[in-house]
């Protein structure tokens, strides 16, 4: 680069010695810092391009990695609004992704390769809307039998969804640490850290995102309140879930997350895209006069003579009736299709009797066949029932009323069995309907095999809930898994006869919410006052053993009013005649003002899918107070209702969301949002307001 110039003319020429010559050396020694410089020059203009390449190349793979609002990295993922805001965060826990192996290809990014071996990842954008974003995710093990894990963070927001719970809250709170467990229905009442019998794959947040995870994931569930995530695992190792017929366990998480505009219109477009619909609206006639169920009052200890006495006495007191349900026990053993001639001397007599007086009956009946009973070896010789992992033979359950056999529900044979005793019921007593009880995925033996494998054991359940097809005008079931097209009533799990969120008053309207949420709107929300369980019961003053409080009682009835339906099973007039005229009111009150609006929502089900019975932030969806409420609902968007639920008060803070209400007293509200503390509510009374247009 430097040269060293000739001298001029005038000059001598240099001898060249062994030593050089005196000019030379000068020379040599002032160069050297020159050509240190220059390679120094050199060395910076290369870090330079470098760097520039380097630097383009990080571009490059920074655009790669982002698809519309989506940016991806080796440890997961998060999506932005459109002014730039993170509203969800995904992170790998069982591995990170290696990012030389990703390609993107018009609106699918994918990759190949992660820290531990070959996958198949992808994250596709889809603009269904223009309100809408979504995002379909995979990340599939193609070497390794491992479970997957992604964990989905809160970003201090607010969500609902996944499945009924024993201790419901409205939001979800996530408390303590819990590894992912199967996400399959269980029965809440006797195991009440379990997931519920109602429970889909689907969850909501404030931030107007929602995710739906596939049918196809062996799909477990846990959570971190330290880390405030909700973890997504999908494995096999150690599950009840099994990989299809001829192929390897390797796990599989997949997932769509859709964004919106907000809460409401998000949840909406998720429901008409990703939720079957009712086909039809059961019996109008459920909706407006309630169900009367001998179970709280009468247990197992039922007999003709004390449902015939129930009966007149809901004549007497003045009371419409939609069906008498008929509850355990009214056979001699479990799994019988007929009734005890002991405590039924004349079933045929009274159901007669039972017609002439204006009352149509329901059933009760569930899966099981008990060991001692006559139609257990019929079963086993037809092989109806779910057998042990061999398949040579049946697999014994226990359940609350014993052990027996589960008929095994994908068998077209054990399904027809069971459905020609239920048609036979039906046809000889002229019984109207069933209550279909059990058929939680929890009943399952933990090593099981059926006729048609189950991958997804909860899809036994789904089977399970389209036994009461044919019955379902008034049928009843108690779980719902990928069932929301039955069109029929689903119950809530029983309650306790206490006030609180474990199972009590307070945990009914975030349940009622959660299963509305999830697709489930011709809702039973229990039997009134609770189902009075010995030592699962708060008991009043009244001297009266076994009966729920009457304060509890009088709440439980006015909240009950303005549900779907409504269903007794402790009388009134178990208590005193002040509590009959309250019970009178309000089921006058449940058949004028509520049924007709609730019809009419029933029918727009059907099409929509959205919930009859709605949370405030439906109609109030950028509020933060709407978000978190969970005493007060809608029914509706115009109908809001604010019931006790605290013992002992005679009033209550109501919060009202923007607009112009009208309150059951007369009193308008034109400034809202407002609060209104210690608004008085009598114990004969429900607040309830009305949005005025």
């Amino acid at each position: 680069m430097y040269q060293i110039v000739p001298g001029g003319p005038g000059d001598q020429p240099a001898t060249v010695g062994a030593t050089g010559s005196p000019l030379k050396k000068k020379l040599g020694r002032e160069g050297r810092p020159l050509v240190m410089a220059g390679m120094f020059g050199c060395v910076l203009v290369l870090a330079a391009v470098v760097s520039w390449c380097y630097y383009s190349a990080s571009l490059r793979k920074a655009q790669l990695l982002k698809t519309e609002l989506l940016d991806l990295n080796k440890d997961g993922f998060i999506i932005r609004n459109q002014v730039g805001a993170i509203i969800f965060t995904m992170a790998f826990r069982s591995g990170t992704l290696d990012l030389d192996s990703c390609s993107k290809e018009g609106n699918i990014l994918t990759c190949s390769q992660s820290d531990s071996g070959k996958l198949n990842f992808f994250i596709q954008t889809v603009r269904p809307k223009d309100t809408v974003m979504c995002y379909r995710v995979r990340w599939e093990e193609l070497e390794h039998e491992r479970a997957v894990e992604h964990a989905m963070a809160y970003n201090d927001s607010h969500w609902y969804g996944g499945a009924e719970s024993a201790t419901q809250h409205w939001p979800i709170r996530i408390q303590g640490e819990e590894n992912p467990r199967p996400f399959i229905t269980s029965d809440v009442y006797s195991n009440r850290n379990a997931f519920g019998g109602i429970l889909e794959r689907y969850w909501l947040s404030s931030n107007a995102t929602a995710i739906k995870i596939n049918d196809s994931v062996p799909f477990h569930l846990g959570w971190s309140e330290r880390e405030r995530t909700l973890r997504f695992e999908a494995r096999y190792e150690d599950s009840p879930f099994k990989p299809q017929e001829g192929q390897r366990a390797l796990p599989e998480l997949s997932y769509r997350v859709c964004v919106g505009s907000d809460l409401t219109s998000i949840h909406k477009y998720m429901v008409r895209r990703y939720f079957p619909k009712p086909i039809k609206v059961p019996a109008p006639e459920v909706f407006k006069h309630p169900v009367w169920s001998t179970w709280a009052l009468h247990k197992t200890a039922v007999t003709q003579e004390k449902l015939l006495r129930y009966a007149a006495d809901i004549t007497k007191h003045g009371f419409n009736c939609s069906h008498l349900e008929l509850d355990d026990r009214y056979t001699a053993d479990y799994g019988e299709f007929d009734f005890d001639p002991q405590k039924f001397p004349n079933a045929s007599g009274m159901f007669d009797k039972l017609r002439e007086d204006g009352f149509q009956v329901s059933l009760w009946t569930h899966p099981f066949i008990n060991y001692d009973s006559i139609n257990f070896g019929v079963g086993v010789e037809k092989g109806l029932f779910v057998r042990e992992p061999s398949g040579e033979l049946p697999a014994l359950v226990r359940w609350w009323n014993g052990i027996g056999g589960i008929l095994d529900l994908t068998n077209p044979e054990a399904r027809e069995w069971y459905s020609s005793h239920l048609r036979m019921l039906k046809t000889r007593y002229d019984v109207t309907s069933f209550k279909f009880d059990a058929g939680e995925t929890s009943y399952l033996p933990r090593q099981f095999s059926t006729l048609v494998p189950l991958a997804d054991p909860s899809t036994f359940t789904r089977r399970y809930t389209e036994m009461a097809i044919p019955f379902n005008e008034r049928a009843e079931l108690r779980v719902g898994y990928q069932s929301q097209n039955i069109s029929c009533f689903f119950r809530i799990i029983d309650r306790d006869s206490v006030w609180g969120y474990e199972l009590g008053l307070k945990s009914i309207i975030p349940t009622v919410l959660t299963i509305g949420i999830l697709g489930y709107q011709f809702v039973l929300p229990d039997m009134i006052g609770g189902n009075a369980y010995p030592n699962r019961t708060t008991g009043g003053l009244d001297g009266k053993d076994g009966l729920p409080d009457r304060e509890l009682y009088i709440r439980w009835l006015e909240l009950s009013a303005f549900m779907p339906a409504m269903q007794f099973s402790i009388p009134p007039w178990a208590y005193d005649d002040k509590v009959v005229e309250i019970a009178q009111k309000f089921t006058a009150l449940h058949m004028t003002l509520v049924a007709p609006r609730v019809l009419e929502l029933a029918g727009e089900v059907l099409d929509t899918g959205d919930p009859i019975i709605r949370p405030l932030w439906w109609i109030a969806n950028d509020d933060e107070a709407a978000y978190k409420i969970d005493s007060q609902f809608m029914i509706g968007d115009d109908l809001m209702v604010a019931p006790v639920l605290e013992p002992g008060k005679q009033e209550r803070d109501i919060y009202l969301p923007a607009g112009r209400w009208r309150s059951y007293k007369g009193e308008h509200y034109d400034k809202c949002p407002i609060y209104l503390t210690d608004y008085p509510v009598d114990l004969n009374e429900v607040a309830f307001f009305t949005w005025v247009h």
